[in-house]
């Protein structure tokens, strides 16, 4: 199995336990704004930790930071934060499983973006397993009684907009990595990572601090749930920065769909949420898609 594959899916298993405490953190009294920021908060010394270790024990030089490596790593982490924030909001409007499910679309939306933006094709038997998988997401997003089954709920539209945003974040980190060659795969992951979320950081804290004030202040005083927000975010960026350094992004973000597994299982036995045999359908698809671009890519 390429090493990327294992990497994804411990990327996904992280950033599914993120998402379940950034909900948890609408209890702390926090805005979405302000869950959101607690994402990067704590993770951007992590993150530049963890860069200074890597440089440190391999021995490596800093790698040049051009500007079109700033130019991929800004977009990227502009897109993430409006996705981060959007997805937050999102929680609040469904079903948690449904809800990250959602986002979903991003699949097809990254593959458009990697060949449109960075030349990276996806073949045809890819794109027929991303198109089962947005089947089933498409079953997911439907709601009985509502206007077009669902798929124009306000649920659906932010769902679809989180995932281009985060379409958008992967090609933008994708190729800030891909700038820093011929640096090793996961020193340029963790620079790349370093440098994005110092950036979201001092970005976020000053929008928080025009639009929301006081709002720091509370994220503050709730460092003792907040941080862990930050070190799974941090870790499961990391991950996700590691793969993007060694794969298309777009096969990247589809073999993530499996996240919606591990949701599945945070959903029922921790928010203790009932699905319906539609949604547990369209799970099945998303699966099955993420198993053939497995096999396909092995």
């Amino acid at each position: 199995m390429s090493l990327w594959i294992p990497i994804t899916l411990a990327a996904a298993a992280v950033q599914t336990l993120r998402f379940m405490l950034q909900k948890r953190l609408k209890g702390a009294g926090l805005s979405v704004g302000g869950a959101t920021f607690s994402r990067f908060l704590f993770g951007a010394p992590l993150a530049a930790l963890a860069a200074a270790v890597t440089l440190a024990a391999t021995g490596a030089a800093f790698p040049p930071l051009t500007v079109t490596f700033w130019a991929f790593a800004l977009a990227g982490g502009v897109a993430q934060v409006a996705a981060t924030y959007m997805t937050v909001a999102l929680f609040g409007l469904r079903n948690f499983a449904v809800g990250v499910a959602f986002t979903k679309t991003e699949t097809v939306q990254v593959a458009v973006f990697s060949a449109l933006l960075l030349g990276e094709a996806v073949s045809l038997p890819g794109w027929a397993a991303i198109a089962v998988g947005l089947m089933g997401v498409v079953l997911l997003s439907r709601q009985k009684g509502a206007a077009w089954g669902g798929l124009m709920s306000r649920a659906t539209l932010y769902g679809v907009a989180a995932g281009g945003l985060f379409g958008l974040s992967a090609i933008g980190y994708r190729g800030a990595t891909l700038e820093l060659a011929p640096a090793a795969f996961f020193t340029r992951a963790v620079v790349t990572l370093a440098c994005v979320t110092f950036a979201q950081s001092l970005g976020m804290a000053a929008w928080l601090a025009w639009r929301e004030p006081g709002e720091l202040g509370r994220v503050a005083a709730a460092w003792r749930r907040t941080i862990w927000v930050g070190v799974t975010g941090m870790l499961g960026s990391l991950a996700w920065f590691t793969a993007f350094s060694l794969q298309n992004a777009a096969y990247v973000r589809a073999v993530g769909q499996v996240e919606i597994v591990f949701t599945l299982l945070a959903s029922a036995l921790v928010f203790r949420e009932r699905l319906t045999a539609r949604e547990g359908a369209g799970i099945t698809l998303v699966i099955g898609s993420v198993v053939a671009l497995v096999l396909l890519l092995r």
